[in-house]
C-alpha cells in the first residue's frame, strides 16, 4: 500500500498543487480543507489516489479527530503537510485582538496542534515527516502583517523543536518558505487593486528572479521535503522566494 500524506489547506493554491503533485509520485493523499465544495473538486481530481476529509483546524479538537479520521481509513499517517493558514494585514499599531486572534490561532496554532497530533502517531508507528509551509515573510519581517509574520516565523520555530525533540523517534521536520505566489489569493489582491498592473511589477520587482512563484514550485519542493531523498534534512527552512530574503 503506497505511503499516506495529510495535506491541510488542501483546497486551494499551494496546498492543492501540493495535494496533487504528491498523488502524481505516488502518495495516498488525506486533502483537509474547510470547504465541501472545493472538496469534492480535489476528491475528483485525486480519483482512488486519495480523498477529501472536511473540518475546521481552529475548532476544539479537530486536528485529533482529523488524525483519527485519516490513520482509521489507511492504518498509517506517514506524513503532514501542515499548509493551512489565513492571511491578514495590520502593521502592529493597526492590530486589534480580535485579528490578531484569529490570525495566530489559524496560522500558529492550529498547526501546532495538527503538528502534535501527527507526531503523537508518527512517534509510536516508526517514524515520518511534517512539512510546515511557512514563507518568506517568516524570515524577513513584510511590513503592515505583523501578526502573520510572527505566525510564520513561529512555525519555522516548531519546525526545529520537531525534529530536536523527536529526531530519536525517526520523525523529521522541515519548513517551506514560499515567497509570494500565483495563488488565487494574490490574483484576487492584484484585481483588486487600483492599478493591477502597478501592484503585480511591484510585487514580482522586491525579488531578484524579477516574478512570482507558482504553485507547482512550491509542490515541488515539498514532493522533495516528504521524500525519502530528503531523509537527512531535518530542522531547517527550505526558501523558494526568488532571491526575497537574500536581497
Amino acid at each position: 500500500m503506497s505511503a499516506t500524506v495529510l495535506v491541510t489547506g488542501a483546497t486551494s493554491g499551494i496546498g492543492r498543487a501540493a495535494a496533487l503533485a504528491l498523488a502524481d509520485r505516488g502518495w495516498w493523499v488525506a486533502a483537509g480543507g474547510r470547504d465541501p465544495a472545493r472538496g469534492d473538486e480535489v476528491r475528483r481530481a485525486l480519483g482512488d489516489r486519495g480523498d477529501f476529509f472536511a473540518g475546521d483546524l481552529t475548532e476544539p479538537g479537530a486536528p485529533e479527530h482529523l488524525r483519527d479520521a485519516v490513520v482509521e481509513r489507511r492504518g498509517r499517517l506517514h506524513a503532514l503537510v501542515n499548509n493551512a493558514a489565513l492571511y491578514e494585514q495590520a502593521a502592529l499599531t493597526d492590530l486589534d485582538e480580535e485579528q490578531l486572534d484569529r490570525v495566530l490561532d489559524a496560522d500558529l496554532r492550529a498547526p501546532i496542534l495538527m503538528a502534535r497530533a501527527a507526531v503523537e502517531h508518527m512517534a509510536g508507528a516508526g517514524g515520518g515527516c511534517v512539512v510546515n509551509v511557512s514563507s518568506e515573510a517568516g524570515i524577513a519581517a513584510v511590513p503592515g502583517q505583523v501578526a502573520y509574520n510572527v505566525a510564520k516565523a513561529g512555525l519555522n520555530m516548531l519546525t526545529r523543536c520537531i525534529a530536536v525533540d523527536h529526531a530519536a523517534q525517526n520523525v523529521r521536520a522541515v519548513s517551506v518558505c514560499p515567497g509570494t505566489t500565483r495563488t488565487p489569493l494574490v490574483e484576487r489582491a492584484i484585481e483588486n487593486a487600483e492599478d493591477p498592473a502597478a501592484h503585480e511589477r511591484g510585487l514580482a520587482g522586491s525579488r531578484p528572479a524579477g516574478r512570482l512563484g507558482r504553485t507547482e514550485e512550491i509542490a515541488a519542493a515539498i514532493c522533495f521535503a516528504v521524500s525519502d531523498e530528503a531523509a537527512f534534512m531535518t530542522g531547517t527552512d527550505v526558501v523558494i522566494d526568488g532571491g526575497f530574503t537574500a536581497a
